[in-house]
């Protein structure tokens, strides 16, 4: 008798297990002081870094559900270091990204897509200094216990934006493509 009340409650026991919804694993809390937004650009033939210093994000992202992830950056472009104040206050100016008129670039995701492999591919709009473009962003995830990192790079045509107007509209001192890179560190809420 014993033993046919443990076999009932063992089954019973794991029945539950396999049928209890699981748990959202959401990696949403940004953590700014280990994530950044790099670029890279060619100068004269030369490659030049930079990074931005100030930028805040909303993020959800569910490995388990990655087509119902979203994500949302704003970029104080600003806060631009170049290596050199005097680029920094050029770049921040109206020529460049007009930073007193647009302080701001902002990319809000409208879709995930998983490729396999912890590969995706973040799909979403680009604004900067008040145009518009539909991107598409390959990114990896990788999990590290309850904080998770983002990895990315795509290529920013600055002609797009009005990045670089007058004197620099052409291509031929500064060119058109600009590497962006994200480092983004979130942990679970």
């Amino acid at each position: 008798m014993k033993k046919q009340l443990f076999v009932a409650l063992t089954a019973s026991l794991a029945g539950l297990a396999f049928t209890a919804p699981a748990q959202a694993v959401d990696y949403a809390t940004v953590q700014p002081a280990q994530s950044n937004i790099a670029f890279s650009y060619q100068q004269m033939g030369v490659k030049m870094d930079g990074r931005f210093r100030k930028f805040s994000a909303q993020l959800a992202f569910d490995p388990a559900r990655p087509a119902s992830a979203s994500a949302a950056f704003d970029v104080d472009l600003a806060s631009i270091d170049t290596g050199g104040a005097e680029s920094d206050q050029e770049v921040a100016g109206k020529a460049w990204f007009d930073s007193k008129n647009f302080p701001t670039a902002r990319f809000v995701s409208t879709g995930v897509k998983p490729l396999g492999g912890n590969r995706y591919e973040v799909a979403g709009k680009l604004s900067i200094k008040g145009r518009t473009q539909d991107i598409v962003v390959p990114a990896t995830f990788t999990a590290q216990g309850k904080v998770g990192s983002f990895d990315g790079a795509f290529t920013l045509r600055r002609g797009d934006f009005a990045i670089g107007e007058g004197a620099w509209a052409k291509f031929d001192i500064v060119a058109n493509d600009v590497q962006v890179k994200f480092h983004i560190v979130a942990a679970q809420k």
